[in-house]
């Protein structure tokens, strides 16, 4: 069910009293968006119970689809989570950053049950951005944060995508630009069997590389953000693998197929995966009622594009 527009939905800028405000309102009990490397996230007191149930509610969100928690440091995340030596090595490799780890939640963890669907796992990540960085910092909590949209729609890399998607249904943007990395975190959880939840921007090659072998597939159901099938979604239809546009169709390039606009014109894989989210909103925003894309390579980034384009098509 969509939430109700109750909100006059304030954008500021990025600077200290930007996060003082935000921290004032989480501390009130009320989500903000605000950005991160990763996407830009609806943040909210991962302790406090009506406050995730307030992201579920503006972003339509399912309950049983869980919440990555955001905290400032591996000692912090250890007081929410148990660390393996799997997931120890993953941390110290590449946090603060773009990877989320699955653990087993602590016992009377303080973090409320509907952040985690109640599952006896947490998915947690210490994010490297200044803004999120800021206001971890600044409100004192851990703070749950999703992408900043209604549920299943294009994950917004600006703060003008959280205004089209959220505007009336929270109280404040900060805006600290576009985000850089442009993708959800990489999902990983450790454990006998180290699996790859989601791909994102540390690829899988990476992660194996850390912990000496190879990621298997996920199983089973949702324990972790981005495994419905259909998710990061435009509004209007959309074909993959495509070289070249129907005459109803707005293509999105890559490399050589040139289109009404591109992921990359070079064919860089870190530059296509930083504009993804946003030619899909230029794309849904155009005369065109259907939406066709290039090819990308399944190598390195181009797992996670491809995850993310195949669900968006689905």
């Amino acid at each position: 069910m969509d939430a109700p527009n109750t909100f006059a939905t304030h954008c500021l800028a990025y600077d200290v009293s930007a996060i003082a405000e935000a921290a004032r309102l989480i501390a009130s009990g009320q989500p903000v968006a605000i950005a991160t490397e990763t996407v830009y996230g609806l943040a909210a007191d991962a302790t406090n119970p009506l406050a995730v149930a307030a992201i579920y509610a503006a972003k339509g969100r399912p309950s049983f689809n869980p919440l990555i928690v955001h905290v400032a440091s591996l000692a912090a995340a250890e007081a929410f989570a148990e660390f393996d030596t799997d997931a120890r090595a993953l941390a110290e490799a590449f946090w603060p950053g773009p990877l989320t780890l699955v653990l087993p939640a602590r016992a009377e963890p303080g973090i409320a049950s509907l952040a985690t669907a109640g599952l006896a796992t947490i998915a947690i990540r210490v994010p490297a951005h200044r803004a999120i960085r800021g206001l971890i910092k600044a409100s004192g909590k851990p703070l749950a944060a999703p992408s900043a949209n209604a549920s299943g729609g294009i994950s917004p890399t600006r703060a003008a995508h959280v205004l089209m998607s959220l505007g009336g249904r929270i109280p404040l943007v900060i805006d600290d630009g576009p985000c850089p990395e442009g993708l959800e975190s990489t999902i990983i959880q450790t454990g006998a069997t180290p699996r790859l939840l989601r791909p994102g921007p540390v690829t899988a090659a990476a992660v194996a590389a850390v912990i000496g072998q190879p990621l298997a597939n996920a199983v089973g159901g949702i324990i972790a953000p981005g495994q419905l099938a259909s998710h990061y979604a435009p509004a209007k239809p959309l074909r993959l693998n495509a070289t070249e546009a129907e005459r109803d169709e707005w293509l999105i390039g890559f490399g050589r197929v040139a289109g009404d606009d591109t992921l990359s014109a070079t064919g860089d894989l870190v530059e296509a995966a930083a504009n993804l989210f946003d030619t899909l909103h230029g794309a849904d925003a155009s005369a065109k009622p259907k939406i066709a894309v290039a090819p990308v390579p399944e190598e390195g980034l181009g797992a996670a594009i491809n995850d993310r384009l195949a669900r968006a098509a689905y």
